[in-house]
């Protein structure tokens, strides 16, 4: 097990950060490196730039016009963008939907809709969880029903991520009862302007509107947009989780977000308190082993002989350690990261006035990071498909 990049893939690094460096909003950098809130027009506008580039979909195969790069190019791709303070990319469209489409989509599909996720221009949505389908997805009683060349959807999705901008949503619905619950499971992909299609927000205690309910009421839906066969779902919803866990744990976003804590704790002090120093080199040394991790996965693609599945891993470790960074901020902060009223926030008084613009994004940043053990499957459900995989 190499874990060295060559010098072929150190070259590959000093492209992208030169790139990145050169083409990434100076004015949404500052944002991200400050955790304050993204709007729609700053995620899309870095989204488009990467389109342009041909870099939106950055671990896409050339056969479906990505970059065709290999698993470590693509780590270093997202760590130089991470670093530089690039907003995450949203991952519906490019890293969730796209691979489902490439691999069980029809070639119908794949040229509606692969070029518009690349480019950014369309937006999509998660219809995965339902009021009472969180980690439990093979319990969703959204219904689907064959009349037909179309299929009648009725039901709801809940805790829709930025749902509210969604030109296109794919969905887990029920299209059999008959059987196992994971057996009566399809794969939709349904125009959110479609009528019949509702989103009702859900307004977080910061005041932030990222989450939504989606509604379906008789709502048509082409049988055209159905992904692979009928009943058939639940497979490509395992193939789309694993992607979306991976992408989870995000261990660039933890090292800069370390450099942030480190940067906070300098400013108010904290870094002369020996305990709190013994928390923050505790994570570091966390964020280098999932560090580790990764590199041990890249190292075993690379080779050819990967035979261990860690997403699951991943996710349990990842989603961990941004609970634990967010918690020491909230610590290094003290009384100052107590506000998160997003008005208060907007107008800058916390850094007119008290003097810790730093402290203010903390609270929010806080709360909403306790959602990263339960979304994408909570650790306790991750924990039993690992023991499962790994001891049978």
């Amino acid at each position: 097990m190499d874990l060295n990049f060559t010098a072929d893939e150190l070259a590959f690094r000093a492209e992208i950060r030169q790139w990145v460096a050169e083409h990434l909003p100076q004015d949404i950098s500052a944002k991200v490196h400050d955790a304050l809130r993204l709007s729609k027009d700053d995620m899309q506008r870095w989204a488009k730039i990467l389109g342009a580039r041909g870099w939106l979909g950055w671990a896409w195969p050339k056969q479906f016009g990505g970059p065709g790069w290999s698993a470590v190019q693509r780590h270093l791709f997202e760590e130089e963008c991470a670093l530089a303070g690039a907003p995450r990319i949203v991952p519906f469209g490019p890293v969730m939907v796209a691979p489902v489409i490439m691999a069980f989509g029809t070639q119908e599909q794949q040229q509606r809709h692969l070029p518009g996720i690349m480019s950014g221009e369309v937006w999509w949505s998660q219809g995965y969880s339902e009021p009472g389908s969180g980690s439990d997805l093979a319990s969703v009683k959204t219904r689907a029903e064959r009349q037909g060349d179309k299929y009648i959807v009725n039901g709801q999705k809940a805790w829709t991520t930025l749902g509210q901008y969604g030109d296109w949503i794919f969905c887990l619905v029920r299209t059999d009862n008959s059987g196992k619950p994971q057996t009566g499971i399809s794969f939709l992909l349904i125009d959110m302007k479609s009528p019949g299609v509702t989103v009702r927000p859900v307004i977080m205690l910061d005041g932030g509107h990222e989450v939504n309910e989606v509604f379906f009421d008789d709502v048509e839906v082409p049988i055209d947009n159905l992904i692979g066969e009928e009943n058939k779902g639940w497979t490509y919803a395992k193939y789309l989780l694993a992607h979306e866990r991976s992408n989870i744990a995000d261990v660039n976003r933890a090292k800069r977000e370390l450099e942030r804590l480190k940067r906070i704790a300098k400013a108010e002090g904290m870094m002369d308190d020996q305990r709190f120093r013994d928390q923050v080199a505790l994570l570091e040394v966390d964020i280098v082993a999932l560090e580790m991790m990764v590199l041990r996965v890249l190292s075993a693609d690379r080779s050819g002989k990967q035979t261990l599945d860690v997403a699951g891993l991943l996710k349990i470790r990842g989603s961990e350690i941004q609970q634990r960074y967010t918690e020491l901020m909230m610590l290094a902060g003290g009384p100052f990261s107590l506000p998160f009223i997003h008005e208060a926030m907007a107008a800058g008084w916390q850094g007119e006035y008290i003097g810790a613009a730093h402290c203010a994004p903390l609270a929010s940043h806080y709360f909403n990071t306790r959602k990263t053990t339960i979304y994408g499957g909570s650790s306790e459900v991750q924990r039993n498909i690992v023991a499962q995989t790994m001891l049978g």
